[in-house]
């Protein structure tokens, strides 16, 4: 019976590390926190579909906050222009 394994799930607090319009950035960002093991998750990805499809609205890669500095870190050192922290 699965009634006494409750999980109470605490809310993770996110932290935007790159705002980009383009995709190459946003996919060489991924693999390298992936290779990192740091989670990440890009919002506005379906956007695309209200603005036309010609790529003005910026997407945004959010990390946990405590994997905010290290991924920034990482970003950084491989030429990515990261948001300031804020």
């Amino acid at each position: 019976h699965w009634t006494h394994l409750v999980v109470r799930a605490r809310p993770m607090r996110m932290e935007e590390i790159l705002r980009t319009n383009d995709p190459t950035a946003l996919s060489f960002a991924q693999a390298l926190l992936r290779g990192e093991e740091i989670d990440c998750f890009v919002l506005d990805v379906h956007m695309s579909a209200l603005e036309g499809s010609i790529g003005i609205l910026p997407r945004r890669m959010m990390v946990a906050r405590e994997d905010a500095f290290i991924a920034r870190v990482v970003l950084t050192d491989n030429g990515l222009e990261v948001t300031p922290k804020a």
